[in-house]
């Protein structure tokens, strides 16, 4: 993500200050010092020479596939509403992470993003055997709390406080040593198949909702799960459609991508008069 948002924050700096430069001359001074003072013009170089291209591209990009494709606020909002029951209360820390200052870029570096999936898989094909094989593999997200510790021994001695009447979040706050999750009584949110330690993800599909696992053991120590929520799965016909999406994105060549977008560019005629940003067509 971070890649593509130097480009969104930092273009609408480097077009508008282009905009309003006539020359070093006469370029308009915005800090004045002592030593002094700088002026929209060495600005604008500045920039251009660090990040220009990457920024030019990726605007080109954007104006170039949203011409060509369709991304809604609907598909957007989509995306982003994933982020948020995937991160839950962590949601701004990973913002913050990733370089994003809020929810509104957030939203521009998903619409680059989308734009950029649909060109990538406009000529991807998926059978609908591909679609029925995936629907049939696919389980809905499942939301659980956990308590992690080191040993086995300790796992027992909560299951065994569990099983006498203690509740589950306050024993997270005292045992687990998840400490992002035990502050939140071991709740770990929404996630699907993929996204946890397979031995965890194993015992956790397996439960039934406010069931409590025995201790399981994983690459980060020994669990005691509690299954919180389950999604219902769909029917092949509701799921369809998204199904095949993920399909063709799982089907995109990364070492064609580049190519592919390259073309894109040049096929809307893409032009750079600027001498010093043309590295962002391969061939110009």
């Amino acid at each position: 993500m971070k890649k593509t948002l130097v480009g969104i924050s930092l273009a609408a700096g480097i077009i508008s200050l282009s905009a309003c430069s006539t020359g070093p001359a006469t370029s308009e001074v915005i800090v004045q010092t002592e030593a002094g003072n700088i002026t929209k013009e060495e600005l604008y170089e500045s920039m251009k020479g660090k990040y220009g291209e990457q920024v030019l591209q990726d605007l080109v990009y954007q104006k170039v596939l949203a011409n060509k494709y369709k991304v809604t606020d609907k598909d957007v909002n989509g995306k982003l509403k994933e982020i948020k029951d995937q991160t839950g209360e962590n949601f701004e820390m990973v913002l913050m992470q990733n370089g994003i200052k809020d929810e509104n870029e957030l939203k521009e570096v998903l619409k680059s993003q989308l734009l950029m999936e649909k060109a990538l898989i406009k000529d991807i094909k998926v059978t609908d055997q591909e679609i029925k094989k995936s629907y049939d593999a696919y389980k809905p997200e499942i939301k659980a709390r956990h308590i992690l510790v080191k040993d086995e021994k300790t796992a027992n001695e909560v299951k065994s406080k569990l099983a006498n009447g203690d509740k589950f979040e306050e024993l997270a706050k005292e045992y687990s040593t998840d400490k992002s999750s035990a502050e939140k009584g071991g709740d770990l949110g929404w996630f699907g198949i993929g996204k946890m330690d397979p031995a965890f993800e194993k015992a956790a599909y397996s439960l039934e909702i406010r069931q409590v696992s025995d201790p399981v053991k994983s690459s980060l120590g020994y669990h005691i799960i509690k299954l919180t929520d389950k999604k219902e799965k769909k029917s092949l016909d509701a799921m369809a459609k998204e199904l095949e999406y993920q399909l063709k994105l799982s089907k995109i060549d990364q070492s064609k991508a580049q190519d592919i977008l390259q073309k894109e560019l040049k096929d809307a005629g893409l032009v750079v008069k600027d001498k010093d940003l043309k590295g962002i067509l391969a061939d110009s």
